[in-house]
């Protein structure tokens, strides 16, 4: 594990047993690595609800409720699919604060976006917010370690 990111979840994990609130995450491009950087923290099990891995549009549709005219007309790579899939996880799960992220990790683009494009949004207390991030595409692990690090970093300036 990088030991970067593991502080920036280690972070995430204290703030929010310190406001005791909970967090549940949608994946695409990072895999699940969210989930996996958060639940490597101790007591991650007091503040962490759930995390899903939606690959497909079909199961960002399906199981996530993205609206399918967002990913037929913006496709999954997009700021309203981070959105939706932000706030969905979170009404899903009950937390308190949800995030996504969904983008390319290469290194191949996809749907007219190259390799290290990545949207991370989170939704919590009826606000939702995205942002798109630029990586550079050294390869794919680094395009979806730097994206977990963003996220955790923008659940720390929303809990902040």
């Amino acid at each position: 594990m990088n030991s970067e990111i593991l502080n920036k979840a280690e972070k995430v994990v204290a703030l929010l047993k310190q406001k005791n609130l909970k967090i549940a995450t949608a994946e695409s491009c990072t895999g699940g690595m969210v989930s996996t950087y958060i639940t490597a923290v101790s007591g991650a099990s007091k503040v962490f609800e759930m995390g899903l891995v939606t690959y497909s549009n079909r199961i960002k549709n399906e199981i996530l409720n993205v609206e399918n005219q967002t990913l037929d007309t913006v496709g999954a790579v997009s700021h309203d699919t981070a959105k939706q899939m932000a706030e969905n996880i979170c009404r899903l799960s009950g937390a308190d604060i949800g995030v996504s992220v969904t983008g390319v990790a290469g290194p191949d683009s996809q749907d007219g976006y190259s390799a290290g494009t990545v949207f991370i949004a989170s939704s919590f207390n009826g606000k939702t917010e995205a942002k798109k991030l630029n990586i550079e595409p050294r390869n794919r692990n680094y395009v979806r370690e730097n994206a977990v690090y963003e996220i955790l970093n923008l659940v720390i300036n929303r809990l902040t």
